[in-house]
Parts: structure tokens; sequence; C-alpha cells
């Protein structure tokens, strides 16, 4: 396994992060693996491999995620040795007040998650979206008391709008409030749309980029083919990924990505993950998986170099896409967030 800083921060992880949505309920996800010992034996491989920060989130099967990631951290690894992630702002209910990024809902769901997880602290928490209802500095404040007060080690941030992030730096920065150290970013070979503004950004800035969806849910190892063979379980009963990635562009580069994989003699998630391992300002993408020899594919991409020709070719058949990931605020949601605020 390779290590890396994270961004400029002082804390020191590895370069495959083990995303832990794939571990919880199927009553959330159907393809969600809910078995316990299975989910250990994951657990156990990543920690064999090197791996040392597990990525989680409050809404992840509805707390079930945290609760299993904690579990088996605790059999496995000394608590000291790891690094543990959690998020927070998607909505845990409909009741108002139980999403967002308000300090009510921060400082209640940081409490609950530790419940979870059984856990003392979280390494690195993070906002999981932008909150356009709620002042920017309540936020930050909030989340700079959980680091004061021993329950957070360092804050993060997951897809936004480049302003968006500017404006929460900026505030950090005129407050003395705690920094971001991270961004967890929607970026793959079928999706290169933060390399316009978000990438540049954390990289002038000192974030470290931990990207989800390396493997474009799958489309890049191969689970759903042009013409809408579907080859994998989860390919079948993933809606969010057919909503992602369908255009014929995004066909071009899984095959791009297949053939010189091809060539290499190695799995095309593997190429698909190399490529983003040398990518600017990427610290290590966040990998899922449902089967373990999956997740021995994607951490051996750790030992794979792209020559230039290759990178060259697996880029090529990009085409320009919409916002994907995150919703962008409208011209009428900003002057209506002005309003709001002029009237209260």
């Amino acid at each position: 396994m390779q290590y890396a800083k994270l961004g400029r921060s002082g804390l020191t992880v590895s370069r495959i992060v083990l995303g832990c949505m794939s571990y919880g309920s199927k009553k959330w996800r159907e393809w969600v693996i809910e078995d316990p010992a299975e989910v250990r034996r994951h657990f156990a491989a990543a920690i064999e491999a090197g791996i040392n920060i597990f990525d989680t989130a409050n809404v992840y099967s509805n707390g079930a995620s945290e609760e299993l990631t904690g579990r088996c951290l605790a059999e496995l690894v000394a608590r000291d040795d790891i690094v543990v992630a959690s998020k927070v702002y998607m909505p845990i209910s409909k009741t108002p007040n139980r999403s967002g990024l308000s300090r009510k809902h921060i400082v209640e769901q940081c409490d609950a998650s530790l419940r979870r997880l059984k856990m003392d602290f979280i390494d690195l928490y993070q906002i999981h979206r932008f909150d356009m209802t709620t002042p920017v500095e309540e936020t930050l404040d909030a989340l700079d008391s959980l680091v004061r007060a021993g329950k957070v080690r360092y804050l993060g941030a997951s897809s936004m709008a480049a302003w968006q992030l500017a404006k929460i730096l900026f505030t950090a920065d005129l407050h003395h409030y705690q920094r971001f150290v991270s961004m967890q970013n929607h970026y793959n070979l079928a999706y290169r749309e933060d390399e316009r503004e978000m990438i540049p950004l954390c990289i002038d800035q000192g974030l470290g980029l931990l990207p989800w969806s390396p493997i474009a849910r799958g489309l890049l190892a191969g689970n759903r083919k042009r013409g809408g063979q579907i080859v994998t379980k989860r390919a079948e009963v993933d809606p969010m990924a057919r909503s992602l990635y369908k255009v014929d562009a995004d066909f071009d580069v899984a095959e791009a990505c297949e053939r010189v994989a091809s060539r290499r003699g190695l799995p095309p998630a593997q190429i698909a993950c190399a490529w983003l391992l040398q990518a600017p300002g990427v610290t290590g993408p966040i990998v899922g998986a449902t089967r373990i020899e999956h997740l021995t594919e994607l951490i051996g991409s750790v030992d794979v170099t792209l020559s230039a020709d290759e990178i060259e070719e697996l880029e090529k058949p990009y085409q320009p896409h919409p916002i994907l990931g995150h919703t962008q605020p409208t011209p009428a949601d900003l002057v209506g967030r002005s309003k709001r605020a002029a009237a209260g």
C-alpha cells in the first residue's frame, strides 16, 4: 500500500479508501451486504492490504453502515492505527430539523454517529453537501465546536460548487474556525467536470481529494454495456448509476478503459482507479465492493503506472457533462436566500 498526507494536513492515509456504503441493510439498498461475517471479511482484507481509512455516513443504511463499520474495526485493528470518516447533511427522516447543516442537526448527528460507531471521536467529519438554507457561519461554528470538544479531529466536505467551497474556506479563515482538509468529490474517467474549477481550487487551497464513484458505479468495470446489457446484480437495481452514466460518450470511455486493460492483462476497474491515482490533487479514491475479489482488484491499482499514451487514450473520448452528483443552486435560489436573510 502507498500512503500520502491528506491535503496540507498532517494526517497520513492510505491511497485507497474503503467506502462503507456497501455494508449495512438490504432494506436500504438491495445490493448492500448485511451478513456481519461477510462484511468482516471485507474489512479484514482491506486492513491486511494496508488500508487505514474507512468512509461511511449517517445516512448509509440509516445508520447500520456505521454500526457494522465500528464493530468490524473494533475487532480487527487498534483505534489509533486507523482513520474513520463519516458524514452529515442528508435527511434521516421527514420531520423538520432532521436534515441539513444547522447546529442542531450537526451536533445531534455527530453524537448519534459516535454511538453507532462505538467510538470516542471521528477522525474526519464531512458535510455531505452544501446547505443553502443555513448560514455558513452557523455550520462552521458548530463543526468547530465539535473539534474543540474532541469529538472530531479533522473536517471535510463532499460534492458542491467550487464557489460554495470557496465561501466555506473564506468564512473559516475570517472567523478562525477549523479549516477543511479534504473534498470528497464526484470524479472519474466518465465524469471530469470538477477539473474546471473544484480541483484547481482544492489544489490551491491545500485540500486533499477523495473521489467517490471512481469506477462510475461499475460502468468502468464493465457492469453495463452499450445497448442496455446488464452484467451484475448491482447494475440491475442501481437507478442512480443509470441516471449518472448513460450517454454514448460514457460508453466510449468505458470501452477505452477495456482496451487499455486488455493490452495490460488487467481488469478495467484497476485501470480506471490507476488513472485517478495519477490525477493531480487526488489523495485516494473511495472504493466500494460487494465481492472481495473486486476489492482486491481495486487495491492493486496502486501498483499500476499508466504511460502518457495510455492516459491520452483513456481521456480522449470524454465529452462535457451537465453537473451530476449534486445540485447547483439556480439564480432564483440565490435571490430567495438573499430575501430571507434580509427579512430575518
